[in-house]
């Protein structure tokens, strides 16, 4: 088996140090349930668009509204709703300010920009 100069085989030589590994899952992962959660509000409000105790709409946005980290298109249909309906932006606004206020309570972690 051929060897490296720093004793690993040299099919290892370019694997990443497991540190690197695991935070390259733990991004895989939570964009995997990002995108689960998402189209999950997704069905939700479109099963909620015919019947009558879910709110369709309400979830159809919160969907979007997750899936906008991950789609520009659904970033650019946000920004489209929002320039239509500025009235309900700003109430949007305020309820993610609470919901980010919320979190950092919770997890005692602050908020990066």
């Amino acid at each position: 088996m051929l060897r490296k100069t720093d004793g690993r085989p040299a099919g290892l030589a370019n694997w990443l140090p497991v540190s690197e590994a695991r935070s390259q899952v733990a991004v895989g992962v939570k964009r995997v349930l990002v995108l689960a959660v998402g189209w999950a509000f997704i069905l939700l409000g479109i099963a909620g668009l015919f019947l009558p105790i879910l709110q369709g709409i309400l979830f159809l946005l919160i969907g979007l509204a997750i899936l906008s980290t991950e789609y520009v298109w659904a970033h650019h249909l946000l920004l489209k709703l929002r320039a239509r309906f500025p009235g309900m932006a700003k109430y949007a606004d305020q309820a993610k300010h609470r919901a980010s206020a919320w979190l950092e309570r919770l997890t005692g972690q602050r908020k990066q920009d």
